[in-house]
């Protein structure tokens, strides 16, 4: 994860394309976004620096934007631009505030756990700007389960890592050899077993703190009704 993204105004800086005219170029479907946040603004990739410069010398040449489609339909993007591995596209991508809403932490919380190496986001921007994956929410809740019930900020960590490790497994298994997914899906097999021998200890002590809690409960109900039948105190004033 932790793929490098752009903002428009970013890939509009480094191309020297106004905004107006990628809006044109990603509408007429020449340029593809990545994905985009929740106010629906388009984020993209690295490789679309290159991209937005072959666009622009075949505008150059008088080609209009449905030839060109039809171009690069035929012919592809030249290699220079797209020898790299673009990130998957994502049909929703949520930011900093959004994931906290939904995850129902704080922003700052999530700031904290990236900066602890707790979470890494799924895409960036040179300037910044983060964005997560829709899975990113039951990652969250589960950090923030792993902290009520105890657990050290490096054994979150190992879990969350884990999480991860599955996520790009189960995303694009291809890109692993065999044997290397064997040894992933090896460790995350071991990883399930720790975590269930631990949920069955908590299970238990949550077992244990309940049926006490109900006992001590009846007791203190039992204490208040006995109390509530006591004489009341006389005052001091009411010797005088």
């Amino acid at each position: 994860m932790g793929n490098e993204i752009m903002t428009k105004a970013e890939l509009a800086e480094k191309t020297g394309i106004e905004p107006i005219e990628l809006d044109l170029w990603t509408k007429a479907k020449i340029l593809k976004p990545v994905g985009f946040a929740e106010d629906k603004s388009a984020f993209y990739a690295v490789q679309d620096v290159d991209r937005v410069s072959h666009i622009r010398k075949l505008r150059e040449l008088g080609y209009g934007l449905e030839e060109i489609q039809k171009i690069i339909k035929k012919y592809g993007w030249p290699q220079a631009a797209g020898g790299d591995k673009k990130p998957a596209k994502k049909d929703k991508l949520l930011t900093v505030g959004l994931l906290a809403e939904k995850a129902g932490v704080s922003s700052r919380t999530i700031k904290h756990w990236e900066e602890v190496g707790i979470l890494d986001p799924d895409l960036r921007s040179e300037g910044g700007f983060r964005l997560y994956d829709e899975t990113y929410v039951f990652l969250c809740q589960l950090i923030r389960d792993l902290q009520l019930f105890g657990y050290s900020l490096e054994e979150i960590k190992s879990v969350s890592d884990s999480v991860r490790d599955f996520l790009s497994v189960e995303k694009d298994l291809a890109s692993f050899s065999r044997e290397a997914a064997g040894r992933k899906l090896d460790d995350l097999l071991a990883a399930v077993e720790s975590l269930n021998k631990k949920m069955r200890q908590l299970r238990e002590g949550i077992d244990r703190w309940e049926d006490l809690l109900k006992k001590k409960k009846k007791e203190i109900v039992g204490l208040k009704s006995k109390n509530a039948k006591r004489p009341a105190a006389v005052s001091e004033e009411s010797h005088a």
